[in-house]
């Protein structure tokens, strides 16, 4: 608790704040993350090919009625609401604290919550365009096929606007998140095992001297944590911004 009231001061204290997150953040609402034990890349799926696989850039090309057959089956989960992490985010941007949630996951559940300021490194489940004529369409109008999505323009495979594996990041999503990682003053790193790069490379851009990790697992950069809160993120986030609006 103690750890809990230190950083509690300096989130009170400050008006230049930025988070960081990743699959955990979610987990609470019911998202699966990827790397746990009972993570989407241990779940069995009735394919020869593996998670990872299912979800690169190569598979889609190859397969792309089986790829979003994947997607629609195991990324877009209905029924899933923004937890307490997700609300305490959005307060503290409400009140002029927080100045932007960098996200590795791809749900929207911080939009929902109410954050404006949200740069998603690996896309997001909302968009969808067309790989050949580029029309943009919505969740809707891909949930009306079974599995492979067909454009209504010129005939050609739609797509989600995800970060597939063996696809680049949009730079300037990086270049938005590094410069807000440089000049903050906190950086809270939260619900990410820190594995997946090039997004955990970010954190090496921040500058100061108060950077707050919280995880329920250890991270690769523990050691370098000002101060290190072990927990449920959606729980440690509440306990972090209550009271703070009084």
């Amino acid at each position: 608790m103690e750890k809990i009231n230190q950083v509690k001061k300096l989130i009170r204290d400050s008006n230049n704040i930025v988070f960081f997150g990743g699959a955990g953040v979610s987990t609470a609402s019911g998202v699966p993350d990827f790397r746990s034990a009972t993570g989407l890349y241990n779940k069995k799926n009735n394919s020869k090919y593996s998670p990872e696989y299912m979800l690169s850039h190569d598979f889609f090309v190859n397969h792309p009625g089986d790829f979003m057959k994947y997607c629609k089956e195991n990324l877009m989960i209905d029924g899933i609401l923004p937890n307490p992490a997700h609300k305490a985010l959005a307060n503290l941007e409400k009140m002029g604290k927080l100045k932007g949630v960098i996200t590795q996951n791809i749900d929207s559940l911080h939009q929902e919550a109410g954050s404006k300021n949200v740069i998603e490194l690996h896309g997001n489940l909302r968009d969808y365009y067309c790989t050949s004529c580029g029309k943009n369409f919505d969740l809707a109008y891909v949930k009306s096929f079974k599995d492979k999505v067909t454009c209504d323009k010129c005939g050609g495979v739609v797509r989600p606007d995800i970060v597939l594996y063996g696809e680049g990041l949009d730079q300037n999503n990086i270049s938005y998140a590094i410069s807000l990682i440089a000049q903050a003053d906190i950086l809270i790193v939260g619900g990410t095992s820190l594995v997946v790069y090039p997004a955990a490379g970010l954190i090496d851009f921040y500058k100061g001297d108060k950077l707050v990790v919280i995880n329920k697992d250890p991270t690769p950069r523990d050691s370098l944590a000002n101060y290190l809160i072990k927990g449920d993120i959606s729980k440690v986030m509440d306990q972090l911004v209550e009271g703070l609006d009084e």
